[in-house]
């Protein structure tokens, strides 16, 4: 499963999903929203996304990890909108034969996501600025939204 929502991301589904007889490792990755950044207190995050380009670009990663190790089953799933402190952001499963390529998988599926996914993020400061943030490039106020 690939997909941008605003949903609730139920990870517990996808690991589930994810399990097979011919896979001895599942790897979840969860990215949430974390209290702190760069020194200074979080208040929430905002994400903005074309839904269909980023999950196109998403699809291509995926498959490009597909190329890279044996994975099995791959999910991949990000919100977009509000997130408070503690939302799940991205998920992320992998499932391989092998532990290594599972965990090698995941963790360049989140990484590329992060450089190459046309989603950007705005960290809404508890001083009441925000600043937002693009995997290409990292704007440094609020104005400068794509």
């Amino acid at each position: 499963m690939i997909k941008l929502t605003k949903d609730t991301i139920d990870y517990h589904q996808l690991v589930e999903e994810a399990r097979g007889n011919a896979f001895g490792a599942v790897v979840l990755f969860l990215g949430t929203v974390r209290e702190m950044s760069e020194g200074r207190r979080v208040d929430a995050l905002d994400y903005d996304a074309y839904p269909p380009m980023a999950e196109k670009e998403l699809r291509g990663v995926v498959d490009e990890a597909r190329q890279r190790w044996p994975l099995g089953e791959v999910s991949v799933i990000h919100r977009y909108g509000h997130l408070d402190l503690g939302d799940i952001a991205v998920a992320v499963v992998t499932a391989s034969a092998h532990r290594a390529e599972a965990f090698a998988g995941a963790q360049w599926i989140m990484e590329t996501i992060k450089e190459r996914v046309p989603i950007w993020k705005r960290e809404n400061w508890s001083d009441g600025s925000a600043r937002w943030v693009h995997p290409q490039s990292a704007p440094t106020n609020d104005h400068d939204h794509p």
